[in-house]
């Protein structure tokens, strides 16, 4: 099979000729910086640089040795970009590598570390010294009581002013105007044309996570119990934005790219953020709305990443539209591979579960390791809807041999 055929067939619940494999087609499906470089070392790769696509979060863009290595099936549609030398510029990583950032991102350094600015010059994160990633230090909805409505009117300006916002990813780093999206269909065909590679395409479409960006965590979740008006209105916003997006980008990207990425962290590791009561009410008729405009307008497939313990809505997801789940945090309360796999594996791909990024992987054994992959694909692969990942982007501190032993396993048991 050809990687495309080997991902759209998994995804349509039939065995593959191998189990696929994901290394950064989407960014909580890849590899931090300062791991990349150590990586490379190990394996003996010379050339080359770490580029460091997604700057919040500190990942690098896997080069076509790495994206062979470790037998990657897929790939983000953002990497069709930024394919010159000057579109990068240099940067140092936290353990003191080089690597390089997008030219168009606004960091400066700062004491030992950085802090990122949006267009307008407003500070909105920081990355102090010894700190793996940016945080976000500006909500710009913080002190809004919900009174005046109007300023939801400059929603646009209020996301510019949130690191997850201001900082986007290709294909985001410029307005979805008529020439982008244009540039945007160009680029994809191309990378269709010119390789076998499944094409996913990061989207979002988050509904909590921007309340949160934008009312700060704790005042959101106080906003949805206690001023579910002001709570709602701001949803209401923020959906009639993301629809209006995601129209444009589903038809440049419509005959070429066969996955479209969703995101909204709906779980902590022992329970969801909010109650199943409080996520049907209010988030699930939302999110049906934003995944159906995918299903009537295009072909492509609903990838939901949502962190966390996240079971116990599992049906409300699949009722919502969601085809595939990630991160499959296996190491959350009720989230045991096996009872997903029987009692959501006829409705729900599970794109990740494939090694647990808390423990074992930063900490086990290659042996450890070696019985741990081949136990979870043992368990997810069978009648096909899985893509091996690991459960969440390999963080910096995991050593290079257990990476390693990680695709070993795959390679052996796949």
């Amino acid at each position: 099979m050809t990687r495309r055929e080997r991902v759209l067939r998994t995804i349509g619940h039939k065995e593959p000729d191998r189990v696929p494999v994901d290394l950064g087609a989407m960014r909580s499906t890849g590899i931090t910086g300062g791991a990349y470089g150590r990586l490379k070392r190990h394996l003996g790769m010379t050339g080359g640089q770490t580029r460091v696509y997604d700057v919040i979060q500190q990942l690098a863009l896997p080069e076509e040795a790495i994206l062979d290595y470790v037998e990657s099936d897929v790939v983000d549609l953002g990497r069709a970009w930024f394919e010159d030398e000057s579109d990068w510029k240099d940067f140092t990583l936290p353990d003191g590598a080089p690597a390089k950032i997008p030219a168009y991102i606004d960091f400066v350094p700062r004491d030992g570390g950085w802090v990122a600015r949006n267009g307008r010059g407003i500070e909105i994160g920081a990355m102090p010294q010894g700190a793996y990633y940016l945080s976000q230090t500006r909500f710009p909805l913080k002190d809004w009581d919900g009174a005046d409505l109007s300023i939801l009117d400059r929603l646009p300006e209020l996301m510019d002013d949130v690191t997850w916002g201001a900082l986007p990813c290709a294909p985001y780093h410029k307005p979805l105007t008529p020439d982008h999206l244009a540039d945007i269909r160009r680029r994809a065909k191309r990378l269709y044309e010119t390789t076998d590679y499944a094409i996913m395409v990061a989207f979002g479409a988050n509904l909590l996570e921007w309340g949160q960006y934008l009312c700060r965590m704790d005042q959101f979740l106080i906003d949805l119990v206690e001023n579910r008006p002001k709570a709602e209105a701001l949803l209401d916003k923020l959906v009639e934005s993301h629809l209006d997006s995601l129209a444009k980008v589903l038809d440049a990207v419509e005959g070429y790219v066969q996955i479209i990425q969703m995101g909204d962290d709906l779980g902590t590791q022992q329970a969801l953020q909010i109650s199943p009561r409080l996520y049907r009410e209010v988030f699930k008729p939302r999110e049906r709305m934003i995944f159906e405009t995918v299903r009537k307008r295009s072909s492509l497939h609903v990838f939901l990443h949502s962190c966390g313990a996240i079971a116990d809505i599992l049906p409300d997801l699949i009722e919502a539209g969601v085809e595939i789940i990630n991160p499959v945090q296996t190491s959350a309360r009720g989230m045991d591979p096996a009872r997903l796999k029987r009692e959501f594996g006829k409705d729900l791909v599970f794109w990740g579960g494939g090694c647990d990024t808390q423990r074992v992987l930063p900490m086990g054994t290659p042996d450890e390791i070696d019985a741990h992959v081949r136990e979870r694909i043992g368990v997810f692969a069978p009648g096909g809807g899985f893509v091996f990942t690991q459960v969440h982007n390999i963080m910096p501190h995991v050593p290079p041999r257990n990476i390693e032993a990680m695709y070993a396993a795959v390679k052996k048991y796949r």
